[in-house]
């Protein structure tokens, strides 16, 4: 049977590039991952403290953005193509993207890396927020740039196959894994402004010496800008496949086409107006501005809502398709020994949790209990760290044999590998949100304080280092496991049959959605107002009190005593010690205040 790679060859190719990249990416990251979580737990050292940082601020970047997003390219291509049932419009400029984003990955990865080796002047230990005011090499962010650009050129080349195949389609709906990538894209292109800003305007220019300073407000409100957003775009390709690919593996079909679509153009809306509740802390930023914020993050709960009621009912369609009955033993029927089902089963029940962390985040006065402590890192490792990274590994079982016509290599190393993950990340996530609650501080390779012992309300913080290293351990086997899977499907012989990639259609199909969830305008239009309304009155702020470029007089630190002293001596030259005598202390000290307020 013919899969995708024998229909889009060329399409495949890049696909295969794109998750080749995501996949290296992930393996060292994945390493740098496990030095830190055993230098930080003390069970192992093998760096500097110094170098801490620098594999900090890499394992931050080849994850969160290098591994997910070349992971979400090659899906979207993959996604793109299937839907329309045509090759995209130009190859050539498919694989131009690839080579800026890869040539924009590598600078900024040499410039991380270098900072190991004091004989190369260069380093970028800037952490994953790279705002100012730490300073990196401009290389770092000249690739930062270039990366982010290939992204944009990636969703040009999206678009472009979407004008071509409504041109020849004027009054279909638009195919519900391409409205997924569209509407992602919509939101990305909206999102990135800010970073973008923030990079090619600011730290390039300050990195270069072009200009002395720059304002780090300014900056740091630029990125959150992005910072939030951008976990939308990392979770969007697990949505995709939650959506369409899950309810297939579990035996059944998708729930509600237009449920899915409200849920896409919920997250284009409400994605981008809230991150400023990243910056509950900053004094820079109103107490009003944070409250809208936090307001407006709340409503994000909509779409996580929908997407458990749908992918769940979805899911039980299927396991009851397969013979499953009452009301919870259908979940026995479902295919668990399937690694590609269990693996993104699993990372949806992780993202559940997850959720109930993030409302902590997103509340302004609980937030003040855990920023900065090991609970925020505890919380996204749970998300993007499990509900993204494990969904992407699980859906390479079912995606790899249609990219290369080879079948899976071992499904039970595949399975024991995401059942792997999810232990390890059970073990590591819940240590740190404990560490978290009684303040443990996060990004820092000393985390304890001089003159100071944190005190465990349940287990010891001992205990609690042990789970986040053995978690650790578990999680970069999972991830040694998974690149021999890979590498070893990829070395294999091809077959006939690799797998069945047909995704049937929905239980309530797209007819069923209203007209205006396709107005892509439409919503972009309401989009970009919402982030004029939540943005304008806060930068306009930021830059009346300090400038673009930080230019602003220096506030005084210090108050005067002086007249307190002058005070007090006089209040003293009208008290007699004739006139205290025999009087109680107390009363003494009452004469006193009351001379000291005439």
């Amino acid at each position: 049977m013919a899969t995708f790679v024998d229909k889009f060859p060329d399409e495949a190719k890049v696909v295969q590039a794109s998750f080749a990249v995501a996949f290296i990416a992930l393996g060292i990251g994945a390493l740098f991952g496990l030095i830190q979580a055993l230098h930080r737990t003390n069970v192992l050292r093998v760096i500097d403290s110094v170098d801490y940082y620098t594999l900090l601020t890499a394992h931050g970047v080849l994850l969160a953005l290098v591994f997910t997003i070349f992971f979400l390219v090659g899906l979207f291509t993959w996604a793109v193509t299937r839907s329309f049932g045509r090759a995209l419009p130009d190859i050539r400029l498919t694989w131009a993207w690839f080579g800026l984003m890869t040539t924009g990955t590598v600078l900024a990865t040499v410039a991380i890396v270098a900072g190991l080796f004091p004989q190369i002047p260069m380093s970028a230990d800037v952490l994953y927020t790279f705002y100012a005011p730490l300073q990196a090499h401009p290389i770092f962010y000249i690739g930062l740039a270039m990366f982010i650009i290939g992204t944009w050129m990636a969703g040009a080349d999206w678009f472009l196959a979407y004008r071509e195949w409504r041109g020849e389609n004027p009054d279909s709906r638009i195919p519900l894994q391409a409205f997924m990538v569209l509407t992602t894209m919509i939101m990305w292109y909206v999102s990135t402004l800010g970073v973008a800003v923030s990079v090619v305007f600011f730290l390039i220019p300050w990195s270069l010496g072009l200009i002395e300073t720059v304002n780090p407000l300014l900056t740091r409100t630029l990125f959150w800008y992005f910072g939030h957003p951008v976990v939308y775009f990392w979770l969007m390709p697990a949505y995709l496949l939650w959506y369409t690919v899950l309810p297939k593996l579990a035996g059944g079909r998708l729930f509600s086409d237009p449920l899915a679509r409200v849920v896409f153009v919920l997250f284009v809306l409400l994605s981008t107006p809230v991150g400023i509740h990243h910056q509950y802390v900053d004094p820079g930023i109103a107490e009003g501005f944070k409250f809208i914020a936090m307001t407006n993050t709340m409503f994000l709960l909509l779409p996580s809502l929908l997407t458990a009621f749908t992918v769940v009912a979805s899911v039980e369609h299927g396991a009851r398709q397969r013979g499953g009955e009452g009301y919870l033993s259908w979940l026995g029927a479902l295919p668990w020994r399937d690694p590609a089902f269990a693996g993104m089963a699993l990372a949806g029940l992780m993202f559940a949790a997850g959720g109930f962390s993030g409302m902590i985040n997103a509340g302004m006065n609980i937030n003040y209990l855990v920023h900065n402590t090991l609970w925020v890192p505890g919380h996204f490792h749970m998300t993007v760290g499990t509900a993204v990274a494990l969904t992407m590994m699980a859906g390479t079982y079912w995606l790899l044999p249609q990219l290369t016509g080879k079948a899976v290599y071992s499904r039970p190393i595949g399975l024991l590998q995401v059942i792997m993950w999810f232990i390890g990340m059970v073990f590591m996530s819940n240590a740190m949100h404990r560490a978290g609650l009684f303040g443990v501080p996060r990004r820092t390779a000393e985390p304890q304080y001089q003159n100071f012992d944190f005190v465990a309300a349940v287990g010891s913080v001992g205990e609690i280092r042990m789970q986040i290293a053995f978690g650790s351990l578990l999680l970069f086997l999972s991830v040694v496991l998974f690149l021999f899977n890979v590498a070893a499907t990829w070395a294999d012989d091809r077959v006939d049959t690799p797998v069945d990639d047909t995704i049937p259609e929905p239980l309530s199909p797209s007819s069923g959605a209203p007209l205006v969830l396709d107005n892509l305008a439409l919503w972009t239009g309401i989009a970009v107002l919402l982030v004029v309304l939540a943005y304008t009155l806060p930068l306009a702020s930021i830059v009346n009190d300090a400038g673009l470029l930080g230019g602003s007089p220096t506030f005084p630190v210090t108050v005067s005593l002086e007249w307190v002293v002058d005070v007090t001596v006089g209040a003293l030259g009208n008290l007699s010690l004739d006139s205290l005598a025999g009087v109680a202390p107390a009363d003494a000290v009452a004469d006193l205040v009351r001379e000291v307020r005439r």
